[in-house]
């Protein structure tokens, strides 16, 4: 299958979503905004689309007028049926073109902090066989309410809104399960100067421990798994 994504930053890449692709020989077209001459696809071209994260904010369109354009792609590919999956900026972007605010949270959450998934998520297909609670990787200061016409499926001590499923194949997640140590390395050389000292933020030393002891690949594969089911069938 063709798995279209999007791609902001160069620090900020597929991670181990890649990995499950080519384990499942599923083809990765890529649409990176940070190079100059990127070209939007055709919904019409690809099968799912994947909107990865970024520093950046929905809102900063006179810094990065590429985000117009990206935006109604999105809301495109949504209208069309086709299978999105948001991470981080990427959930905010859906929720965003879903009509749902997006404004800085009272708090940064940067770090390896809980999430709870919603009793309503965990009877739907979609978090077959996820644990209810998970300690995963967060890098962000916004939060997205919940669009209209979609869930809550999850939520942190410091951030309620940690995930929305659209229509039973639009996902948006706030957190990180597919960023391995390289990724984690990666967005400190370039964002470290966000891990202030703050009730919900690590340093960089607690966030290099806790990757070592914290396993998300096999809870990613688990979730990519059951969000693929939806564009199979």
């Amino acid at each position: 299958m063709r798995i279209h994504y999007f791609q902001h930053v160069p620090f900020e890449g597929l991670g181990r979503i890649a990995e499950w692709a080519r384990d499942r020989e599923h083809i990765l077209p890529r649409t990176a905004f940070h190079e100059p001459g990127h070209r939007l696809p055709s919904p019409d071209d690809y099968d799912a689309l994947v909107v990865m994260g970024g520093p950046m904010g929905v809102h900063d369109e006179p810094l990065y007028p590429w985000l117009s354009a990206e935006k109604a792609h999105i809301r495109s590919a949504i209208d069309a049926g086709k299978p999105v999956l948001g991470i981080c900026l990427g959930a905010q972007l859906i929720a965003h073109t879903l009509g749902a605010g997006v404004a800085p949270h009272r708090h940064k959450e940067i770090g390896w902090f809980d999430i709870t998934f919603t009793d309503a998520a965990a009877t739907h297909p979609m978090f077959a066989g996820m644990a209810s609670t998970m300690r995963v990787l967060h890098w962000h200061g916004d939060r997205f309410e919940i669009p209209g016409g979609a869930w809550r499926i999850a939520g942190s001590a410091a951030c309620d809104n940690q995930g929305f499923l659209y229509r039973d194949r639009v996902l948006g997640l706030q957190f990180h399960l597919e960023m391995d140590r390289a990724a984690i390395m990666s967005i400190m050389d370039n964002c470290g100067h966000e891990l202030t000292e703050s009730p919900f933020i690590q340093s960089r030393q607690e966030i290099l421990e806790q990757e070592t002891a914290t396993d998300t690949a096999s809870a990613l594969y688990r979730l990519l798994d059951n969000w693929e089911s939806t564009f199979r069938t």
